[in-house]
């Protein structure tokens, strides 16, 4: 019993002397003490351990307050590298990362198959082609994050896409076993705000929402600084939120969705039948806004408009201190987002809607894929551990 005490608090002061060099590296030994609390044999004990690891380095001395000059450690990011996938209904983005999260390589492909067999051959192919651009490291591949748009509970299972031709599929299995690797599954929307609060807009923010607008809306929620998923892992499906009690049916079984009306499906839609046109991209889209076509700008209107109504119970809900919005349109068309301002500012008491920010996703389309990419570098920190 006492030994493996001993061996728990062990693992303990390495956590931490590990989290304090990734914090603050360069820093010196001393310096983690005086932090930490901790004595000097203990950081010594520990840091030889890390670099025996090759999960931190000393890189010469630093500059001396009295007496010889320290030595510094440094956090080693290449000591590893994670993937992040965001697999969307139509789409699939990998990133490589290092463990501090810079994006090494990326892939994007669009799907035109959207069957479950069809994903997995792109999914496969696409994280076979990024683990080929992994540097020489100690580590390799630690593990692949995955976001889809769904449910997952907390067992990393996903239990219902409601815009796929795929449900009920133990994904983290199947990649598992292709790859031999940890393997975390997330709602997209709840990875894009963990990728968000590590590395975009929210990193100084304990209270934030982050909507992902695609052909569905989904929302990650970050209260206090922690995930929030609900009892199930269910929580932001906000895009199935009725808005209109006597509307069309949702694929989700609802009526009068949010989704229905304010996601990139809506828009196309919309222009579909105004213009006669069987297709919409995001190009002709901006192209149809360049030469000024009205029908293209009311429907970019109606789409902020829409969007807000949908973002004010958000805010009246959650009262969240930032609202990252994600989306190729907002993106690239001011008009919506000045319409989702003008529609929300309408619709709340002025300090409300003073008091929280809205902002474009500062990660872009690799928002998801870098929360999932997170994900798996945050389990391997948490779990790292060298015994001597």
């Amino acid at each position: 019993m006492i030994i493996a005490d001993q061996h728990l608090v062990k693992k303990m002061n390495q956590k931490l002397i590990l989290n304090e060099i990734i914090k603050n590296a360069p820093i010196s030994k001393a310096k983690i003490s005086a932090i930490t609390g901790l004595n000097k044999s203990t950081i010594s004990s520990q840091v030889s351990s890390l670099i025996k690891g090759n999960i931190i380095f000393e890189i010469g001395r630093g500059t001396s307050s009295g007496g010889r000059r320290p030595i510094m450690l440094m956090f080693n990011k290449n000591a590893g590298y994670a993937i992040g996938v965001d697999i969307g209904v139509n789409y699939i983005n990998v990133i490589l990362s290092d463990l501090e999260g810079y994006i090494s390589y990326s892939c994007y492909q669009d799907l035109e198959e959207t069957s479950f067999a069809g994903m997995r051959e792109a999914l496969f192919t696409m994280i076979k082609t990024a683990m080929a651009h992994i540097p020489d490291s100690y580590y390799s591949l630690i593990g692949i994050g995955i976001g889809v748009p769904g449910f997952v509970d907390y067992d990393h299972q996903v239990v219902f896409t409601p815009n796929t031709k795929w449900n009920a599929i133990n994904l983290q299995r199947i990649v598992q076993d292709e790859f031999n690797v940890p393997v975390f599954i997330e709602n997209e929307a709840n990875a894009g705000a963990y990728g968000e609060k590590n590395f975009g807009h929210a990193k100084n923010y304990e209270n934030l929402i982050y909507v992902s607008v695609n052909i569905g809306i989904g929302i990650g929620i970050i209260i206090n600084n922690q995930l929030y998923r609900g009892t199930k892992g269910f929580s932001g499906e906000m895009g199935h939120m009725s808005i209109d009690f006597s509307g069309p049916r949702c694929n989700c079984g609802n009526r009068g969705c949010w989704e229905m009306y304010a996601s990139e499906r809506s828009v196309t839609t919309s222009l579909t039948e105004t213009k006669k046109m069987t297709h919409f991209s995001c190009e002709k889209i901006t192209e149809l806004v360049n030469q000024n076509d009205i029908e293209t700008l009311n429907a970019l209107e109606n789409f902020g408009f829409f969007l807000g109504i949908g973002l004010t119970n958000i805010l009246n809900t959650f009262d969240p201190e930032i609202i990252i919005l994600r989306n190729d349109l907002i993106e690239s068309h001011p008009i919506i987002l000045k319409s989702i301002q003008n529609t929300i500012t309408s619709r709340t008491y002025r300090e409300q809607s003073d008091s929280c920010k809205f902002v474009i996703s500062k990660l872009g389309k690799d928002s998801t894929a870098l929360g999932a990419s997170s994900i798996v570098i945050k389990n391997f920190l948490d779990n790292f551990s060298i015994t001597d």
